[in-house]
C-alpha cells in the first residue's frame, strides 16, 4: 500500500547503488553531507520508486 519507498546509501557504496538500480529505484540525485559514519560525514545517493514505475526486467 505504499505510494513512494525511498532509499539511501553513501556515494561510494557502489555495491548497494547497483542492487538498488537493479530493484528498480531511481537514482533521484546526490544528499550532501547527509551520512553519518564513524569517520564523518558522508554525502549519499537518494534512489526512489513510486507506485506505478515499471518493474525491472531480469
Amino acid at each position: 500500500g505504499f505510494h513512494r519507498l525511498e532509499l539511501q546509501h553513501a556515494v561510494g557504496n557502489m555495491a548497494s547503488c547497483r542492487v538498488a538500480l537493479k530493484s528498480g529505484f531511481a537514482l533521484e540525485g546526490t544528499k550532501r553531507s547527509a551520512l553519518l559514519h564513524a569517520d564523518g560525514w558522508h554525502d549519499c545517493h537518494l534512489h526512489a520508486r513510486v507506485r506505478g514505475d515499471r518493474r525491472p526486467e531480469v
